[in-house]
């Protein structure tokens, strides 16, 4: 076991009230700031218009009283972690500072579990999560040899089908192309049962 040491920073991983306690410290994080920002436990995001360059010299002023925030508090940004999303067809694509560093642009970013694109459509969302949910179907058909209908079907609810519902509200797909995508992940779980494929689609699905 190691010793006991004083910690004088830090938030404890796996608490109750570490997030809370964090929230509340960072609770004036916008005071000077005049762009929308939200924040999400220790994941802030600044947004807003930028097409004059009055609003491209807004934004990066709200970025500097952020680094100026996180100077006076003693908790700086991750500079290297911090990036840029460009959207809009007239957006000229500023390039923004934080601390004296260039902040990379990027056309993807992955927040809280979702693909948010640039050009914000959701096909890079769908593809990733028809990935997740084809790797775990793969995963059962190689472990389970005698296949339960009952158990592969609670098999399948439990641990495929919420990688392709998870925070569905948000990235609810609108192209046919995305949802045949999604569709054929269940589609291809249907003909695990070799008594079934010989039915259509629609019937293994109401047999199942």
């Amino acid at each position: 076991m190691s010793s006991w040491r004083l910690v004088l920073s830090g938030v404890p991983r796996g608490s109750v009230l570490g997030p809370l306690l964090f929230l509340i410290f960072i609770n004036d994080l916008n005071w000077n700031i005049l762009s929308t920002i939200l924040k999400f436990a220790d994941d802030s995001k600044v947004f807003g218009k930028a097409i004059t360059p009055a609003d491209r010299l807004q934004l990066q002023l709200d970025l500097d009283a952020l680094c100026k925030w996180a100077e006076d508090w003693q908790i700086k940004f991750n500079v290297a972690k911090c990036k840029v999303m460009h959207t809009g067809p007239r957006n000229t694509n500023c390039s923004y500072f934080m601390n004296g560093q260039l902040l990379n642009s990027v056309t993807e970013h992955k927040d809280l579990g979702v693909i948010i694109s640039s050009n914000l459509k959701v096909a890079d969302h769908c593809h990733y999560a028809c990935n997740k949910a084809n790797k775990m179907l793969g995963l059962i058909k190689r472990t389970i040899k005698h296949r339960n209908i009952s158990v592969m079907v609670q098999l399948y609810k439990s641990l495929v089908r919420p990688h392709l519902e998870y925070c569905s509200l948000v990235w609810s797909p609108y192209y046919n192309k995305d949802k045949v995508m999604l569709e054929s992940v269940q589609h291809r779980f249907t003909r695990l049962f070799s008594e079934l494929r010989a039915m259509s689609y629609k019937d293994r699905l109401e047999t199942l």
